[in-house]
């Protein structure tokens, strides 16, 4: 080979190098004038090749879970739509314990569903497993704890004491056992089971009591001031479940979209090339 033709591949070589690639041999002291003056020595070309074979971008191998297209758009799509299933999913079973209370779990659980199914179409690389199945565990705790504490949560905010004539208690077999319910008559002569079912209140019907009670009618009363309702601890749980059920997805995009670092020398081969 010519040492016009030796130059022309040479610059063909460098030009089909990444930018990154490129930027990081003229740092340093490896730009295209030093490689034509390695080239033109005996047996250069050789070299030169061996440099420039450090900085040319290599397919890298697919891992289970990687998405398909740009790398900005694959990263994003699917975690974004395990974030909107997990939201829809809470959201629908505070939602429902408006109208089955507790029994409102059933919903997250078919919602959960959903959330397993896209979970599954997220990434499994660069963390995204390990990822995923913090966030699906973030729902399942947020949706236990939204299910079982709303009602105190909202009477603890919104409900208002008011004294109530405790009524006579209801009497159901549960579980092939017999449980009692407490009642409450309130002012506009309506009787309603109390939430919680926290006080011995067979022998105590006829007499008055405080009760903190719904405004609007959707939840059930409870038996105590509003002090006494609970849900502190369900309120913490709640918390440190949904800054998970955010973070997870957000740190499986950060990760996702960051590119692989390439063209970066051996050590022993930049050190040859100085010598």
């Amino acid at each position: 080979m010519t040492g016009e033709d030796a130059a022309e591949s040479l610059d063909a070589l460098f030009a089909g190098l990444p930018e990154d690639g490129r930027r990081t041999l003229e740092q340093i002291g490896m730009g295209l004038p030093e490689l034509r003056r390695m080239a033109a020595q005996d047996g250069g070309m050789v070299r030169v090749r061996g440099v420039l074979s450090e900085f040319t971008a290599r397919q890298e191998a697919r891992h289970p879970g990687d998405d398909e297209g740009p790398p900005e758009r694959a990263a994003v799509r699917p975690w974004a739509l395990l974030f909107a299933a997990a939201v829809v999913g809470v959201a629908l079973t505070a939602l429902g314990t408006l109208l089955i209370h507790e029994t409102a779990v059933l919903v997250g659980v078919i919602c959960g569903l959903g959330v397993l199914f896209t979970a599954l179409r997220t990434r499994a690389s660069r963390g995204g497993l390990a990822l995923r199945w913090i966030t699906v565990a973030a729902y399942a705790a947020l949706v236990l704890t939204v299910s079982f504490n709303t009602q105190q949560w909202y009477l603890k905010v919104r409900g208002v004491e008011q004294t109530v004539t405790i009524a006579a208690p209801l009497h159901q077999w549960t579980h092939g056992t017999r449980e009692t319910y407490c009642r409450v008559r309130l002012g506009d002569g309506s009787v309603h089971r109390v939430l919680d079912n926290r006080e011995k209140c067979a022998d105590r019907a006829g007499l008055d009591g405080t009760a903190v009670v719904d405004p609007a009618g959707h939840y059930r009363p409870f038996l105590g001031t509003r002090s006494d309702i609970g849900g502190r601890a369900g309120a913490f749980a709640a918390l440190g479940a949904a800054a998970a059920l955010i973070l997870a997805p957000v740190a499986a995009v950060v990760l996702g979209r960051r590119r692989p670092r390439t063209g970066h020398p051996r050590a022993g081969l930049a050190g040859g090339t100085n010598a």
